[in-house]
């Protein structure tokens, strides 16, 4: 008899808070259920936080339900204050646009849209025209100020001031699952923890205007054992963008979590069965290493791809097993004539993307953390020469972690 999926995503550890267990499970035993999860476009890629909501979406969709990935076109040019201590950015509406279409596309990396088995939709579309008077009498008298206060999202911000913009944005998401009801029969609402205030707010708002059932449910937020947010590295989020973050970063950002925290990333963040996820978690010391290379081989193949995966892995076995250098690192060829004066290091490592900006370039010298074919550099106005390299190669590391090969090209560069 096949798992409910329900069971499926307890045992993974993935449910934090649910409305009505018995009738969920009994939802998603169902051949069929409609289910949706909200995304705000505050930034031009996802990141590795919202990727559990991506692997829920999955996990169900392969049971046979169908999500409804929603788009917060609308919601967006609002912000959730949900888990937030100061105010959202408000964002104009073409960033907003430009966000949503990022996001279309990398939903796909987990979820099958073809034939109705998932449903996208941009919130704009029934928010935007909203007549506010109208919206205020139909939906907002549906609503308890009194209760609306003691919602962990506004308590926590009432201190340092909850502007009225963001009052509104339970009601909007309430609203939200409201229509996808009316429309799609949409009966479950999902979410990270921070949201549990407003679905219970939209279970509720259907309720009255429906005198119907519907049921939320959220899952863990991706936390290390000691509670902090993961996802965050040096140079910020770890996102899916192959652009923002490489697949040889994303690979070694899993490669490298602790040692307590790779079970339970294979089991939130990966297809491996629980009972080889079981097995790994009977390893110790070094042997944990094979844990953590099999979380960052599968988490890499399904956001990446099967090549990029292969590619990240051989990279990081060749740097950190072998003798530090690799066919997969990324690469620039220069040109003697491009090496004539000599390039200033800081502005070639800003050229190919290894430093964000100057000043981080010169604290990294500083704190003797750049080295090119294993020499230390320590003058902030080095030039990169020939001198430079080894066979024709030279080798930039920074930190532990981050490599980048220059290549000197043989061609005679024109001249004669």
């Amino acid at each position: 008899m096949q798992e409910n999926v329900f069971d499926t995503l307890k045992n993974r550890g993935y449910i934090a808070q649910i409305t009505h267990e018995d009738e969920v499970r009994s939802l998603l035993a169902s051949s069929r259920a409609t289910f949706y999860i909200g995304f705000d476009p505050t930034a031009d890629s996802l990141h590795v936080g919202h990727f559990i909501q991506m692997m829920v979406m999955a996990h169900l969709q392969r049971a046979g339900h169908r999500p409804i990935v929603l788009l917060g076109g609308g919601t967006g040019m609002v912000g959730d204050p949900s888990g937030r201590s100061d105010l959202r950015q408000v964002l104009h509406t073409d960033t907003i646009q430009n966000n949503v279409n990022r996001f279309r596309e990398q939903m796909k990396i987990l979820l099958d849209f073809s034939h109705d088995k998932a449903i996208m939709l941009d919130n704009a579309e029934w928010l935007l025209p909203l007549n506010y008077i109208s919206f205020l009498r139909d939906i907002g008298s549906q609503f308890s100020v009194n209760r609306m206060l003691t919602a962990e999202c506004f308590r926590q911000r009432l201190e340092k001031g909850l502007s009225f913009l963001e009052f509104n944005y339970m009601l909007m998401q309430a609203y939200d699952f409201l229509v996808l009801y009316q429309r799609y029969g949409c009966t479950l609402q999902l979410g990270g923890d921070d949201q549990w205030s407003n679905i219970l707010a939209g279970v509720d708002l259907i309720r009255r205007k429906e005198q119907a059932n519907a049921y939320g449910m959220t899952f863990q937020l991706l936390t290390t054992h000691t509670g902090t947010k993961m996802g965050k590295t040096a140079g910020g989020a770890v996102w899916l963008d192959p652009q923002k973050t490489s697949p040889f970063e994303f690979y070694q950002y899993w490669r490298n979590i602790d040692d307590a925290d790779v079970i339970k990333c294979l089991k939130l963040l990966t297809f491996v069965p629980l009972d080889e996820i079981n097995t790994y978690a009977e390893l110790a010391d070094e042997k944990i290493n094979e844990a953590k290379k099999r979380l960052a081989i599968e988490v890499t193949r399904i956001v990446h791809g099967e090549a990029a995966a292969e590619d990240a892995y051989r990279q990081a076995k060749d740097l950190f097993e072998g003798k530090g250098r690799s066919e997969q690192m990324p690469t620039t060829e220069l040109t003697s004539s491009d090496l004539a004066d000599g390039i200033p290091l800081l502005d070639l490592l800003l050229k190919i993307g290894m430093i964000p900006s100057k000043g981080e370039g010169r604290r990294l010298i500083q704190q003797k953390g750049l080295t090119v074919n294993g020499r230390v550099v320590e003058d902030l106005n080095h030039r990169v020469t020939q001198a430079d390299f080894e066979d024709s190669e030279a080798i930039i590391r920074k930190g532990k972690k981050t490599f980048y090969r220059l290549l000197l090209s043989s061609q005679m560069d024109g001249s004669n």
